[in-house]
């Protein structure tokens, strides 16, 4: 008679490392692997080829890794012909099949996935234990406990305590170079002259399995938005340590100083593009920071350079994740502006006038990739000042970013660029002209729209719609003590302009 199953260890597209809480106590003997790919994953929002390519390429060179270790796997595949299409129903037949004793997982991204494992457990009347994700610096409850009693939930303050708990850029109990922050240090441009000769990013030619996915997603998932021409990014850990190594070595020195500039063509710059490994666990923050950490001590980048990136990391990812567990599920409707306008169709297509939309869009539909500012300063704020619904906003950036895992996109996107919870996240909303673009790039070199005019056949949309949204939420907005200059700029528009703003504004919301 067959020894009973003791623990399936269910393990999701983006918990691939061997060193996952679910797997903390396996035992090969009594214990089994459960993964499984399923279309839902890749259509509840319209997942880019690039972003399912990586996901499943990830999990299959993952999957590769267990059976070398001879654990004992249950694999779904995409395409196989009785995979019904859910995590959940893949789950229950699984359940039924093999009859496990105890379902256990790491926590996932995702509010809606842990609501649906949660229900096959209790449907099969099995415990599911989900054990916290132990590759963050912190827990959800610690986030908890940081927030209970504050009115605002600011990153540099939580930023600060982490840095003061795990010592790193610390001197004591001061940290390091007498600041917390080096912010002001690392807004730089650059300039007329260009970025110059920059260093290559670290893609990786697609293998066999990675090839075979590709041939998959163009057949399974061919209406989904984007292209596999240019896939090269890292599907295992070697590769994404390998990644890792290239950015701190020749992207890092710099990354600071033009961390939020621009420029016309160039997808990669100094950014580190180890995003999407982060968030599968082919790396681990911890790893992350302690290699940037190191590169400071050693002298081999600059202390800004390394504070704004290690921030990113330790600060921000830390910070939203406590945003998005403690404020689930009600936060993904939070509407506060009560933005209604649909997404524009150029944002699937690329097809628009505007050069900084339609650079950062074509390049985020052929590579899954735009750095944090044309999110934040291009696409979201095109998005915020036209008043698209937030959660439209959301399904898309969920959709088409290889690095999108809704733990980390869903605040970085409803909170900081939306400014849809009316200031959970973000003190202020980040909204802008057309001048903050002409100042950060070159795109309006090229562009038809001139980014000084509000109104006419030349007025850069930014612009004019900047200006509209400061006039629609006036009310709203005068409360904030952040937003008080930019109201007084607008008091010094006339009725008459106003009204041609608006009536302007009007042309450019999608019917």
């Amino acid at each position: 008679m067959a020894k009973p199953l003791r623990h399936l260890v269910l393990i999701l597209g983006d918990q691939l490392n061997l060193d996952a809480s679910a797997l903390a106590d396996f035992d090969p003997t009594q214990d089994a692997i459960w993964m499984a790919e399923v279309k839902e994953e890749s259509t509840h929002v319209a997942s880019s080829k690039q972003r399912s390519t990586l996901f499943l390429s990830a999990m299959r060179h993952f999957a590769e890794t267990i059976k070398d270790k001879a654990w004992q796997l249950h694999y779904i595949h995409l395409d196989d012909a009785d995979n019904v299409g859910t995590l959940a129903g893949e789950l229950d037949k699984t359940i039924r099949k093999i009859k496990p004793q105890h379902l256990v997982m790491t926590a996932p991204g995702e509010w809606r996935v842990l609501q649906n494992l949660r229900a096959i457990a209790k449907k099969n009347i099995l415990t599911l234990e989900v054990r916290d994700d132990t590759y963050f610096f912190s827990t959800v409850r610690e986030f908890a406990e940081h927030a209970k009693g504050r009115k605002q939930l600011r990153q540099e303050f939580f930023y600060r305590e982490l840095r003061q708990k795990t010592g790193i850029l610390m001197d004591g109990k001061k940290p390091m170079g007498g600041q917390w922050n080096f912010d002001e240090e690392n807004r730089g441009s650059f300039g007329k002259a260009g970025p110059g000769l920059l260093p290559p990013p670290m893609r990786f030619e697609p293998d066999t399995i990675t090839q075979d996915v590709m041939r998959m997603v163009n057949a399974q998932l061919n209406l989904n938005p984007g292209s596999l021409t240019s896939f090269g990014w890292p599907v295992t850990r070697t590769q994404a340590l390998e990644a890792l190594h290239g950015f701190v070595q020749h992207r890092l020195p710099s990354f600071g100083l033009y961390q939020d500039a621009m420029w016309e063509g160039e997808v990669w710059l100094y950014h580190s593009h180890i995003a999407s490994a982060l968030n599968l666990k082919l790396l681990s923050p911890i790893e992350v920071v302690n290699s940037a950490e190191k590169a400071y001590q050693q002298g081999h980048a600059p202390l800004p350079a390394v504070e704004g990136f290690i921030r990113q990391i330790l600060g921000w990812r830390e910070y939203v994740r406590g945003i998005y567990w403690t404020q689930m599920p009600e936060y993904l409707e939070r509407n506060e502006m009560l933005a209604t306008a649909h997404l524009p169709e150029f944002y699937w297509t690329g097809d628009t006038d505007m050069a900084c939309l339609r650079d950062a869009i074509t390049q985020t539909l052929k590579h899954g990739y735009a750095h944090h500012i044309q999110r934040l300063m291009v696409t979201g704020l095109y998005a915020l000042l036209l008043g698209v619904a937030p959660k439209e906003v959301h399904q898309w950036y969920l959709a088409v970013y290889v690095d999108a895992v809704e733990w980390v996109e869903l605040p970085n996107t409803l909170g900081m660029s939306q400014f849809a919870d009316g200031g959970v996240m973000a003190s202020k909303p980040y909204v802008a002209s057309g001048k903050y673009i002409d100042r950060m790039s070159n795109h309006c070199k090229g562009c038809r729209f001139n980014p000084a005019l509000a109104i006419g056949e030349n007025a850069c949309p930014f612009t004019t719609l900047y200006w509209d949204y400061l006039n629609r939420h006036v009310d709203a907005l005068a409360k904030n003590p952040r937003m008080l200059l930019q109201i007084k700029n607008l008091n010094r528009l006339s009725i008459d302009e106003r009204n041609a703003i608006a009536a302007q504004a009007l042309t450019y919301r999608p019917l």
